[in-house]
């Protein structure tokens, strides 16, 4: 092993250091857990990681809600010994109608920024001629809130709004549109004035998911008249996306931006923590980034189930991860949260670097018939079909529709899916887009392909197409325009297609 992969293996078990134990030796989930006992031990490496991981448990987002609200409440020293004020807001797989993460000032500076601040220094690297500090960054920011629970000194939000409220003097120099307008809560208001401020500035790089970043640029062709983004911003270099998969969105951006020194650079930054960029434009995959306060442990999927019931397993740390496996990621951080299931599945693409793929999530998946459809495999499987049809997705979501049984017993329709999916340029042939969609689920998924021959306990999808706009009006009617909120896409149940098309119907 060559000595910079061995640097690369050492700063992935920061966990271990002396400065990531000793804070959280001081609060009251570690004291009550042990690690304060293990922070004081002189034991190898090896030893510590494995009394950590007896002692410790993997624990969902549920389990931690009431260190969080005491958190946001004002009490110091529960999950982490810094003073908190920032909670990043966001839906996710709880039975919580929102998720609060702590954002402490040792993530936000350490995991937050200084993930952005590696991946800007690799692409500068990579791209010598770069020119996006001669412009603008635009950021399509979300909201903040004080939440009430601490005399008004606790305040949750956006991440991305988090990031923003915090930002330093040099970054918002360099950062359109104005912190106000950035933090608009009502999100076609802000639209509306991103487009008044921004329109005549030299903007070269912008970020955020790509299914709010496409509102805007439509917004901003309307509101200019153009056809488009490079008669508004000639020049354009940057999309530094994330949060959903962007190959359904690929090929409508270029058409929107239409210039061969475009790039598209994934990032993995989510509530938690900024944990991954794409360090290879031709490759597909992002470089898991390291010393960056986060301790990452793997637990393969099917394995899942026996952690969270507390059987004695244990997860797998870098030095013992296999490509092509789907692992369920758990991180203990600066942010206070120890051995947390953050929802996230994550699959190796490479080893010495290690590079990941976000594979899907550990709750959103569909396998109501056994064919264990996960995120990725629609995602892709949507591209392509986009890509053999000519056509382009704006929005979808995906539900099973299960299998109806007579009077009698016996069943009379068999088990599919239903996609619900807004074009951005509709296929000429609609019901041949769905074969060709169900298709290549197939060649994306082996056990969706063993459920789908000879319509063994699934027929071929069934496929809703709906006007253009109608994902955005409806997210509207929720309250779930902007930030962190994302289009529902693989669900176990019609709840959110039923609620869909009879906001559409109204």
């Amino acid at each position: 092993m060559s000595i910079i992969n061995r640097i690369f293996l050492a700063a992935s078990s920061s966990l271990i250091s002396e400065n990531l134990m000793a804070h959280s030796a001081k609060t009251a989930y570690g004291k009550m857990v042990g690690i304060d006992a293990l922070a004081k031990s002189g034991h190898s490496y090896k030893e510590r990681l494995r009394e950590f991981q007896s002692r410790v448990p993997i624990m969902e987002y549920d389990a931690f809600v009431p260190y969080i609200e005491r958190m946001r409440k004002g009490e110091r020293n529960v999950l982490w010994d810094e003073p908190t004020k920032w909670f990043a807001k966001s839906s996710g797989t709880s039975s919580q109608k929102s998720k609060f993460i702590p954002v402490t000032p040792t993530s936000l500076k350490l995991t937050h920024y200084g993930g952005f601040r590696r991946m800007l220094a690799w692409y500068i690297h990579t791209h010598p001629q770069s020119r996006i500090f001669c412009g603008k960054a635009l950021t399509l920011g979300g909201s903040v809130q004080v939440d009430g629970l601490d005399g008004g000194r606790a305040k949750s939000g956006d991440l991305s709004a988090i990031l923003l409220s915090n930002s330093p003097a040099l970054v918002e120099s360099l950062r359109t549109p104005s912190r106000k307008s950035a933090l608009m809560g009502d999100f076609n208001k802000k639209l509306d004035a991103i487009c008044r401020e921004c329109s005549s500035q030299n903007v070269t790089n912008f970020a955020g998911v790509p299914s709010w970043n496409l509102m805007l640029i439509n917004k901003l062709l309307e509101y200019n008249g153009c056809s488009n983004l490079l008669e508004i911003w000639p020049n354009m270099e940057l999309f530094m996306h994330g949060g959903i998969g962007f190959d359904p969105y690929r090929e409508i951006y270029k058409t929107l931006i239409p210039s061969g020194n475009m790039h598209y650079l994934e990032n993995y930054n989510a509530s938690e923590g900024y944990f991954a960029f794409q360090d290879n434009l031709d490759f597909d995959g992002m470089l898991l980034t390291v010393g960056n306060g986060v301790f990452y442990e793997f637990v393969p999927l099917p394995q899942l189930p026996d952690f969270l019931s507390g059987a004695k397993c244990r997860a797998a740390t870098l030095e013992e991860v296999e490509l092509g496996v789907d692992y369920a990621l758990v991180i203990s951080s600066v942010n206070g949260l120890f051995r947390y299931l953050i929802g996230d599945c994550v699959k190796f693409v490479s080893l010495l670097p290690h590079r990941i793929k976000v594979s899907g999530r550990t709750k959103l998946s569909i396998n109501a018939f056994g064919e264990e459809l996960m995120i990725g495999n629609a995602e892709r499987a949507l591209a392509e079909a986009c890509r053999r049809c000519n056509c382009t997705v704006t929005d979808f979501t995906v539900a099973p529709l299960f299998m109806e049984a007579s009077r009698s017993g016996s069943f009379f329709t068999k088990g599919r899916h239903r996609w619900v999916v807004e074009f951005g340029r509709a296929p000429q042939d609609l019901d041949a887009f769905a074969r060709e969609l169900d298709h290549q689920l197939t060649q994306q998924n082996s056990d969706y392909e063993a459920k789908r021959a000879g319509n063994a306990t699934m027929e071929q999808l069934e496929l809703i197409e709906v006007p253009k706009g109608s994902f955005e009006r409806w997210m509207g009617s929720r309250g779930k325009l902007g930030g962190q909120n994302k289009v529902p896409r693989l669900y176990h149940n019609q709840d959110y297609i039923e609620s869909l098309l009879n906001y559409l119907h109204q």
